[in-house]
């Protein structure tokens, strides 16, 4: 298989306000969000980072997305260093976060053709895909329709879309189907495993055993910041036991019990 991710001993820490210390009831004015982590994503497959709240998961795929640096280690996008040359990864990858916020006033398709010349496509290019993703998410009819009328599960689509409009090679998504309706939820999945079938590299972030069940080709398990195993499903669920199971016995062989969200 093709290396596309080569995630090499990243590690970061953030530094923690009073109210964070209490929140997180420590002393220490910081906290350590991944400590040496690494893992290899290939192409055609879809890995999942599986985690509680809380374990690392999204600083990792921030890390990965160039939105912020690692204290130390790096990460190679098809061998472009997110280090020393983070436009090439940019121009590789697509990253759906949480974070993106659309603005209520804003249409789809004013949304789309604003990203797309953002990522110079042309606009013959850029049409015909707006058309085929428009058209896959049920986001046609409501392409003139601003943002702050739309349904939370339709805002979530229209991110995914914008999020991918330059067809990117690897596709970074923290908590894809996270607060969507089972019917969303299920068009989001289908697309992910479309994806994977075109070639695509996929990671996503996830606390959902289901999910990962679902869609994906291989897991890796990140724990406090430590990732503690990356496994296919095939070989992490051949003697019967299902993730969840292995997942707590991981958890409690770390001498600690997390609450899943």
């Amino acid at each position: 298989m093709e290396k596309t991710v080569s995630v090499i001993d990243i590690s970061k820490t953030f530094k923690l306000s009073k109210k964070q210390r209490k929140i997180e009831k420590t002393d220490s004015n910081k906290k350590v969000a991944v400590n040496g982590l690494s893992f290899d994503a290939y192409k055609g497959e879809i890995f999942g980072l599986l985690g509680p709240n809380g374990a690392g998961k999204t600083t990792t795929l921030r890390c990965i997305s160039t939105l912020i640096k690692p204290d130390s280690g790096d990460i190679l996008i098809n061998n472009y260093s997110v280090i020393k040359e983070e436009e090439m990864v940019r121009s590789s990858i697509g990253f759906l976060t949480s974070d993106l916020k659309l603005e209520d006033f804003f249409t789809p398709n004013y949304l789309y053709n604003y990203f797309s010349k953002l990522h110079g496509i042309d606009s013959e290019t850029s049409e015909l895909r707006k058309n085929k993703l428009f058209e896959k998410f049920g986001i046609d009819k409501f392409k003139e329709v601003k943002v702050g009328e739309l349904s939370t599960g339709m805002r979530q689509k229209i991110q995914i879309v914008i999020s991918i409009v330059h067809d990117p090679d690897i596709i970074i998504f923290d908590e894809p189907t996270n607060g969507l309706d089972v019917i969303t939820a299920r068009v989001v999945t289908n697309f992910l495993k479309e994806l994977r079938d075109e070639g695509k590299t996929i990671i996503v972030s996830t606390h959902i055993f289901s999910l990962v069940e679902k869609i994906c080709d291989r897991v890796g398990i990140i724990i406090d910041g430590k990732l503690k195993t990356t496994e296919t499903l095939t070989d992490l669920l051949k003697n019967g036991q299902t993730l969840e199971d292995y997942f707590f016995d991981l958890v409690e062989g770390s001498n600690g019990l997390w609450k899943i969200y």
